[in-house]
């Protein structure tokens, strides 16, 4: 099941920002947003960061760490992730992209729903690439998938 994943980094008057996910581990929510910092250099301790699963579904899965993580760095930039474009990956400590099951169930999903982009882990990539109306594009790292996003 695919799932839409909403961000909003906005300043804060307080010293440090707060962090709040609605559908999502907060931990986890913590622990990207720390990848975020280190690996791409964005500046969110001055800004609170809210996390959204919409539909008021709840999310355990790492296969979403990437949507989360392009969530949030489109709020930051203030740049629109093209509404056609779908992702999914693990995200490890030092940036890069992880493998999950079902890739290509998860793959076929994106098709039928519509979406003509698909970011995914370079190590799925090979295994979905035959779809028919779909652009699959493999990453390696966080910094490869913003360059794709953006």
């Amino acid at each position: 099941m695919l799932v839409e994943v909403q961000a909003l980094v906005s300043g804060t008057k307080f010293g440090s920002g707060r962090r709040m996910a609605q559908g999502f581990d907060h931990n986890r929510t913590s622990l990207l947003i720390a990848v975020l910092e280190k690996r791409l250099g964005f500046q969110l301790a001055g800004d609170d960061v809210f996390i959204n699963v919409a539909g008021g579904l709840e999310i355990d899965e790492p296969a979403a760490d990437l949507g989360i993580i392009s969530a949030i760095a489109s709020s930051y930039r203030n740049l629109q992730v093209p509404p056609e474009t779908a992702v999914f990956g693990e995200v490890g400590l030092t940036g890069e992209v992880r493998g999950v099951l079902q890739a290509q169930t998860r793959a076929r999903e994106a098709q039928t729903l519509g979406f003509k982009k698909l970011i995914l882990p370079a190590s799925n990539a090979k295994g979905v690439e035959k779809l028919l109306g779909i652009r699959v594009i493999g990453v390696r790292s966080l910094d490869e998938a913003m360059e794709e996003l953006f």
